[in-house]
């Protein structure tokens, strides 16, 4: 527990307000408005002339014999928040030192830092060497030599030993990817320096104030003195002087560094990485030396800025072309879905994945290397379940999600898009697992010395580690056109699905006026069929005896179309009534429903053994009476089928799904023909002659029109002479039709 304790409180050290400095320089603290010494460093006497608990509440130009103070305090009264060098002092005494200033809080702090012997003091000497520079830099037509440039210009322009280019992955792990040095110092490149090394507040300092210098990890530290009573921590997140953690100090003495010297790289305000450099021996340079160092890394962070953007708008370009064919075939198809998985390269291509998978409307299609259906549409319920309605990335899904768990080869990575708006549906792309070999400079856990308390790592050599389990990354292009390529699906599916609500407007209105047409058609004609019958049936009974064989065929003949029509007539009266009652919804026990309905068919059965099997059928929601009319014409069409056979069987039945119940009743009787499937659930269409099997052919239209104003749909397959299965399906909840 202590040592977890220690972990935590360094990554929770104010390394900002350390309280002292590197002895290398002194640091005077003054008000902002009367330049008036605040604090000083405790060696700072040797530029004030005085002990520094003397000069307090001084004017600095009082304190500091020097020539040329005038342009000093100028500079003093006009400093910025990030350091700036404003002169080089020359003391009476004949030092020389660098005069640094920046504001903190409401004090300006002028650090005093010793001219090194051989150092340059102006950025004005250093331009021709940093021209040359940014003139290679600029020149760089790829990442990699872009790198390798920079890190030979800041050695050059520094004289270190060794420079690193080391960049932060998102777990902010440091993998040194370009080195220049003079093999004074062991290489580094390729390794990989775990995240501990430097802490969060360490990488957000670095981000703030881009430059450090510490020349020699063996200084004691020179403490800040006041003339204040509990005076507030003095924030030295710009000093160019500020000392720096003991760990870190303790960290650079087991590398072998007694120097460094390290230069942010920024991607925006982000910290991307950092130029390091080091040293065998202690080292100094001018600070007109690494300001020059940090316009280089300015300017590679530009370039590469400039590089990526070029990589990115390469892959946009390809990305854009590869997208417009797959939404050509999207477009030409009759439903997106047939279109979208058309051209399976494409849809791969895109973002460079091994496989792919499209779920929509219930359907689940896979393309290339994939994990089995069953996993596929689990992981897309647990997206949905995480009210993923955009896009989603990983490159660990095993670790992330427990529904692909086992499937490193085939989803290891999960890039995923949401195609719509409505339903949760998904274009998913999966990427299988890479065993990756990383080479850690040194074993990435922080040890933790005898005593409990954090201590830095004492071997820098190369340590090994496996890693399972991952994918290749995402690349931000990749996402971006998964993104551009999901805007433009849902752009396709709500203009279908504006169409289709238009298309359906119209349907409607059309329907409702040809049910009333027929309501009124078939009842103004009921009363004229049964005139005519009864009249017919009338004149045979008054008159038969005078009419000869042939007159009485044609008069049975009038009987039989007229019964006939009327009960045309009748049956379409009753199809049109069914579309314009109003559903009563209460809870329906189907098991009952059949069992009743069976008795009431009992009378068709008379002299047949038909052997029943009916298993245990849920309750559902719906209009008992209506439901009543779909199980009777599917229990009497099974009953009337399989009349011809030695051994009738009916089965009825029922499989639950998470949306629906799907009902169905299967015989072994006469069957049909699938080809001819589609016309079996119009009016009046019938696959058998009437000679064989009596019948009008309204009773599966009713049987449609039923179940699709209830929410769901109705099917059937079969076999002519094997028999015949006819499904009907209810949705869980009353999403059906309310009126």
């Amino acid at each position: 527990m202590a040592g977890t304790l220690d972990l935590d409180a360094c990554a929770r050290e104010p390394i900002h307000i350390p309280g002292s400095i590197q002895p290398h320089g002194h640091l005077l603290g003054m008000e902002a408005d009367s330049l008036r010494l605040v604090c000083a460093s405790a060696e700072a006497g040797a530029v004030l002339n005085r002990p520094p608990g003397e000069a307090f509440g001084i004017p600095v130009d009082q304190l500091i014999a020097a020539r040329a103070t005038a342009s000093l305090l100028r500079g003093l009264r006009a400093a910025p928040a990030e350091p700036v060098q404003l002169d080089i002092l020359h003391l009476r005494g004949g030092d020389e030192f660098q005069a640094i200033g920046h504001r903190s809080g409401d004090m300006v702090i002028l650090e005093l830092e010793e001219l090194p012997a051989n150092g340059v003091g102006t950025l004005e000497a250093l331009y021709p060497q940093m021209r040359e520079g940014i003139r290679r830099m600029q020149a760089a037509h790829d990442f990699e030599a872009l790198l390798a440039i920079t890190a030979q210009e800041v050695r050059a322009l520094t004289g270190f030993d060794r420079v690193l280019i080391y960049r932060f992955d998102e777990q902010w792990n440091g993998t040194v990817i370009a080195e220049d040095g003079n093999d004074r110092l062991p290489s580094y490149r390729g390794l990989r320096f775990p995240a501990s090394d430097i802490p969060q507040q360490a990488r957000r300092l670095y981000a703030l104030n881009r430059l450090r210098l510490i020349a020699d990890a063996r200084y004691q530290p020179v403490p800040i003195l006041s003339d204040r009573r509990d005076p507030p921590p003095l924030d030295l997140s710009f000093s160019v002087l500020r000392s720096v953690s003991p760990v870190h100090l303790e960290y650079m003495r087991n590398m072998g560094t007694p120097a460094s010297m390290s230069i942010s790289v920024m991607d925006g305000d982000r910290l991307w990485g950092l130029i390091s450099c080091h040293h065998a021996e202690p080292r100094q340079v001018s600070f007109a030396v690494r300001t020059a160092c940090d316009l280089l890394g300015q300017m590679l962070s530009s370039q590469m800025i400039a590089l990526e953007r070029a990589l990115d708008a390469d892959h946009r370009i390809r990305s854009k072309s590869t997208q417009a064919r797959l939404l050509a075939h999207m477009a030409a198809a009759e439903h997106f879905v047939d279109g979208l998985g058309e051209d399976r390269e494409d849809l791969l291509a895109l973002v460079n994945a091994d496989g792919a998978a499209i779920l929509f409307d219930g359907d689940c299609r896979l393309i290339g290397r994939t994990p089995p259906q069953e996993v596929v549409e689990a992981i897309a319920a647990e997206l949905a379940g995480q009210g993923i309605k955009d896009l989603f990335a990983s490159h660990q899904l095993p670790v992330e999600s427990p529904a692909a768990a086992g499937m490193e080869r085939t989803a290891s990575g999960l890039l995923a898009i949401s195609i719509s708006q409505l339903h949760p549906s998904y274009l998913l792309w999966f990427r299988p697992e890479i065993v990756q070999t990383i080479d850690w400079a040194g074993d990435p856990n922080k040890p933790l010395d005898a005593g409990g308390g954090l201590s830095p790592r004492n071997s820098f050599e190369a340590w090994k580690e496996t890693v399972r389990g991952q994918s290749l990354p995402w690349s931000h292009g990749e996402i971006e056109a998964a993104g551009d390529f999901r805007n433009a699906i849902v752009s396709i599916v709500l203009r279908k699905a504006e169409e289709m609500a238009a298309l359906n407007e119209e349907l409607r209105r059309s329907n409702g006026e040809l049910a009333a047409f027929s309501y009124s058609v078939s009842h103004d004609l009921r009363a004229p069929f049964r005139h005519v019958t009864s009249y017919a049936e009338l004149l045979r009974s008054r008159a038969a005896d005078k009419l000869n064989e042939r007159e009485r065929h044609y008069l049975d003949s009038i009987i039989e179309a007229a019964s006939s029509a009327g009960r045309l007539v009748d049956g379409l009266l009753h199809f049109s009534q069914l579309g314009r009652t109003t559903l009563a919804r209460v809870e329906v026990d189907v098991g009952r429903l059949v069992e009743e309905v069976r008795h009431l068919l009992e009378p068709d059965l008379q002299g047949r053994d038909v052997r029943w099997t009916v298993h245990p059928l849920p309750n559902v929601n719906g209009d008992p009476t209506m439901l009543r009319l779909v199980v009777q014409n599917l229990l009497s069409n099974a009953i009337k089928y399989t009349r011809d056979r030695a051994a009738p069987e009916i089965e009825v039945g029922c499989r639950s799904t998470a949306e629906a119940h799907e009902f169905y009743v299967r015989d072994n009787g006469r069957g049909f023909d699938m080809a001819y499937a589609g016309k079996l659930f119009g009016v009046f269409q019938r696959l058998h002659r009437e000679e064989e099997f009596e019948g009008i052919g309204i009773g599966l239209a009713n049987v449609r029109r039923i179940v699709e104003r209830h929410g769901g749909r109705v099917w059937a397959d079969g076999r002519l002479d094997h028999g015949a299965t006819f499904h009907f399906s209810l949705p869980r909840s009353a999403v059906a039709e309310s009126r």
